[in-house]
Parts: C-alpha cells; structure tokens; sequence
C-alpha cells in the first residue's frame, strides 16, 4: 500500500499534474503500472481518509491539544514509530513545521499503514503528504521540503 502512495505523491501530487478524480480512471492506471487491486484501494482509501481529516469538526479529539502540551504515544504507537521517528515529529513541531493538529494527521495516516514498523525516511514521506493536502500549510510543506532535500545535496566537509 505504501508503495502506491508513493507512486502517487511522486506521479501526480508532487509533480502538479492536474488530476481528475475519477478513482475507476485512477485505479486502472494504478493496475497498469503493476500495483495490485488490494493495495490500491487501500491506498484511495488512506488518502480519502486524509482528505477528512482535514475538517477539525470531523475527528475533534484529534485536534484538542494546545500548543504548549507534550504528546504521549500509547503502546501501539510506540511500537510502530521508533524513537528517531518520534523526536523527528518532535523536531518538526520545535521548527514550527507541524502544529498539534498536523502532528496528529500525521500520527493518525501512520497508524493506518501495514508496516509494523515505519522508517525514518517513510515518515518524511508521509508528513510531506499530510503537509500537501492540507490547505494553509504550503509554507510548512515548502520548509520541510527545503530541510529535507537541501541538506541531502549539501556535502559534509
């Protein structure tokens, strides 16, 4: 499943191809491109989920926190978001990347993966999707794209 998201944010969203919504157009070009059926509409059901989200009034236990409280990770959390994975969250919110209302976008489309486990770099991945789709967040999208790419071209002397 994470492979289709990824094909997606690469093909369509991060490459600002216009997009039409038509899901049987859109799941026929993701069976094309040799994703299985399963994955794919768990993928369109991921990004879906994501775009609900976007409406506080939706889930608004997710949204409660202030600004200023410390987020606790429940056992499940724990073990799917290693502890690079959880100070990199932690780092965002510190760089004013993600605010408690991103964050928990983010915790809530990572908990919605397969993976047991998720790597540092997949997490990047999705907090750039979740930073995309939601609007008013262009700059946070931009900072953390410049944060991750840049430094990736910068050579260490």
């Amino acid at each position: 499943m994470f492979d289709v998201l990824m094909y997606l944010f690469e093909t369509y969203i991060h490459s600002e191809i216009e997009v039409a919504i038509d899901q049987d157009k859109l799941t026929e070009e993701l069976a094309y491109a040799g994703f299985q059926r399963e994955d794919i509409d768990k993928a369109l059901q991921w990004m879906e989920r994501l775009a609900t989200l976007q409406n506080s009034d939706t889930v608004p236990y997710l949204f409660a926190a202030a600004p200023q409280t410390m987020r606790l990770y429940n056992q499940e959390e724990l073990r799917k978001l290693t502890a690079d994975c959880r100070g990199f969250l932690l780092f965002l919110e510190q760089m004013h990347i993600l605010n408690s209302q991103t964050r928990e976008m983010v915790i809530d489309r990572v908990m919605a993966l397969e993976d047991s486990m998720l790597s540092l770099e997949d997490l990047k991945w999705v907090v750039l999707m979740v930073l995309l789709n939601v609007p008013g967040n262009q700059s946070a999208y931009q900072q953390l794209e410049t944060l991750l790419f840049e430094t990736q071209d910068r050579q260490v002397h």
